[in-house]
Formats: structure tokens, sequence, C-alpha cells
């Protein structure tokens, strides 16, 4: 009787527990994306078939599947599963959990997959009160990380375990979430319909989150009257579906607008593109690719510290991933639409690319070619060279291009905010070289 109590009551749990958590896949067949990890032959399902204790360190953004996979070896490995959360959980409670699955290794010989979510925040003796466990391989550790490792983790517990870089899901992967989560008994069951434009709007707002995709069909779920539709999503989550085609004429319409207002120095319009991309769906990582292109095409030399944000934006992005993102996002897009502009920059690399596939190369001089290898002395090469820091500031008077384009002008600056310092600087520096 109480068995069947229990399993009763653990029925009626399951149904309280949120969708994300009840579509968790039960087996590595049922993992949606990851291929690159869970393919035939792979390291992690060589390791899992094999059901020899592990040390492994997910790293992915949020959504990826680190803490499903953990689920999955502990399950499919009949291991049992302990989980400690880096926020929460000290020194004692990561002990505490270490020495458990010792006991029971040693009583049972059953091991413990012991998940550390958030390993990054665990300090330096957190993580040291990992390694005995890890070395005797008393646990299968499993750590989960949204940011670096290299950067967040002792280097002799990163020795010890293989580390595994899950990827954004993809479209297609966020609607097989979506329409498995819809058909499954564990899911919706087929009781409401998703009607394909709703798909695909949770398919923006997921931006390769899985969990994000079901947490908002499962709030649409609640309020929907027999089909999910756009409208019942933007109540659900209370977000407008933003008319956008990431394929069409509106993404490319709507970058360009984007590009040109930072190029105009209009900072509100460059905002405004930019929240209409991100709550389109569209990938941070192009937004960002295009602000450190900007960078350098449009503000150049006029204020160098504008690529320093924008590729601190951009690896900001890598390691948080979108909501958060976006922050940084904006202030890269501020930084580039206020700064001063020049295009000399891009005029110089493309007036010696033109040059070089005219034909106009010429020869590089004697004096400047490599003289370490053998026999090159012998043929002249760094005979005469002057070495710039012998000489008072660092400059001497000697020919560095081919004489062919001796004369040739190809960084022409600009006037504009720290350009003008920079242009000054050259005239002299090129004045005193040339001997003009």
């Amino acid at each position: 009787m109480d068995s069947l109590f229990d399993s009763a009551a653990e029925e009626a749990h399951r149904g309280h527990e949120p969708l994300a958590v009840r579509m968790r896949p039960r087996g590595l067949d049922e993992v949606i994306g990851q291929r690159h990890l869970l393919g035939p032959g792979t390291p992690l399902r060589r390791l899992v078939e094999a059901e020899a204790p592990m040390s492994l360190f997910l790293w992915g953004p949020p959504g990826t599947g680190k803490t499903t996979l953990a689920y999955v070896v502990a399950g499919v490995t009949k291991r049992r599963f302990v989980e400690v959360s880096a926020v929460s959980a000290g020194v004692k409670e990561v002990r505490a959990a270490i020495e458990q699955a010792r006991r029971e290794l040693g009583m049972s010989g059953r091991q413990t997959v012991l998940f550390v979510d958030e390993v990054h925040r665990f300090n330096k003796a957190q993580q040291d009160a990992l390694l005995p466990a890890v070395e005797n391989r008393w646990v299968t550790f499993i750590g989960a990380t949204t940011e670096n490792p290299f950067f967040s983790v002792i280097s002799p517990l990163l020795s010890r375990s293989l580390l595994l870089t899950l990827e954004s899901l993809s479209e297609d992967d966020i609607r097989m979430v979506l329409e498995r989560a819809v058909a499954d008994p564990r899911g919706l069951d087929g009781k409401a319909k998703l009607a394909p434009e709703a798909a695909e709007h949770l398919v923006r707002l997921a931006g390769g989150d899985a969990r994000r995709s079901l947490t908002y069909l499962e709030a649409a779920s609640l309020i929907a009257d027999g089909e999910i539709t756009v409208e019942v999503v933007e109540r659900a989550v209370d977000k407008a579906a933003v008319r956008y085609d990431r394929q069409g004429d509106q993404h490319y319409d709507v970058i360009s607008g984007f590009i040109k207002s930072m190029r105009g120095s209009d900072a509100d319009a460059a905002l405004h593109y930019l929240a209409r991309m991100v709550e389109a769906g569209e990938d941070p990582r192009f937004i960002a690719r295009r602000i450190v292109i900007f960078a350098s095409e449009d503000v150049g030399m006029a204020d160098p510290t504008c690529l320093q944000v924008a590729v601190a934006a951009a690896q900001a992005v890598e390691f948080i991933g979108l909501p958060e993102g976006r922050l940084n996002l904006a202030q890269a897009v501020i930084h580039c639409a206020l700064a001063p502009k020049s295009n000399a920059v891009i005029n110089a690399i493309g007036a010696a690319s033109e040059d070089v596939r005219r034909g106009s190369i010429g020869h590089v001089p004697a004096h400047l070619r490599d003289a370490h290898y053998g026999g090159a002395k012998k043929l002249g090469h760094g005979k005469g060279y002057k070495y710039p820091h012998d000489f008072e500031h660092g400059l001497v008077r000697q020919d560095y291009a081919p004489e062919e384009l001796r004369d040739r002008r190809y960084y022409q600056p600009t006037r504009h905010g720290a350009e003008a310092a920079f242009a000054d600087r050259w005239s002299r520096i090129r004045s005193f070289l040339r001997g003009q």
C-alpha cells in the first residue's frame, strides 16, 4: 500500500514540475542538439557506454543542455545523482557530498554523479575540496559553467577533467524541442495546438535556449484556449512579435539602418535598431561582429578605444549571452555612435590591397630581409640595416617600402577626434623618413 501511495504521490509531483524539467531527455538519443558531443565514437558517448568514472566540465551558454547531460549520464549509467549549487554551497557541503559518495561506493559499489552547477562561482578553496574525489575517482564529477573555465577553474581540476563545449541550439533544434513538448505525454500531450507563426515566434524568443523556449511555451499553454497563437504567446511572455525575417529583406534593411545610424552619430536610432534585432531573436554574435567591424571601418584612429569597447562587448556576449548581453551591446553601440568618425583605415588598406592586386609589389629592400638562416648574409640580406632603437626618438632614415612604392600614400588621416594627433605625428615621421 505504501509503495502505491508513494508512486501516486511521485506521479502527482511530476505533473507539477516545470515543463522544461518534465521534458528532460531520459537517454543520450533523446538529447536534441550538441551532435558534435553525442555522435557515435565521441568521448562522452564512449565514457557513458563504458560506465567508467569520469570528470567532465560542460561549458556553454544557458539552456544548451548542461544540466540535462548530467542527468542523462547519471540515468543511463544507473548512478546516484547529487546536485550541488555553487551559488549556495560551501566547502562543508561539498565534502559532505563526497563523503556520502565514498560510503555508498564502499558499501554497495554504486557510483555517484556529483553535479556542480555554475562551478565558476566556486572559489579556490571550494574547488580544491573537489580534487581528492576527482583524483581518486570516488565520484563522477560534472561541472557546468557559462564562463570560460580556463579563467575560472583551477588548473589541477581542469587538467584532470574532460572539457566539453556546448553550442547554442539552432533554430531547427528549438523547433524540434517545441514539437516534442507539444505532443509528448510528459509535456502538453497534444492538448493544445501550436500555430506555425507562434512556433516561429517562440523560436526567435528562445535565442538558442531550450529551457527558455519551454518556459514560454508552458506559460502560453496555460492561457490558451485550444490553440497557442502569436497573440497568446505575446500575452504570456509580455513581448510583442517583431516582424523580422532574418533571411529576407528585413534582415538586411535593419542591419543597414543600424550601421548607418551609428555612422551618422545618431545613438537613439542605432539603439532602436539594436533593440529591434535583439527582440526579434537575431544572433547577438552577428550584431557584435558588425559593431567590431564598424569600430575600425568608420571610427578607426579617430577614437582607438572604440575597437577595444567593441571587442570587449563581443567577448561579454559570448560569456553571458542574452538577455544580459544586450547591455554590453548597447554600451558599445552608444560609444561607436558618439565617437568621432574616420574611414581612413579602410581607405588605407583598400588602396594598399588594390596596388597588390594590380601587381605593384616590388622587392623587399635587401637590408630588411631575413638574415637568420644559413647563407642569408652571403646573399646580402640584412646588410646595412639600422636598428631604430639605437637612434634618438627610435627613428632612423632608411628605405622600408619596395622602391616602386616609395612615394605611395595609403594612410591619409582625417583631423577628426584623436586622429588629428596621429595625423600630425604621421606627417612629421613621413617627412623625416622620406627626407622631404
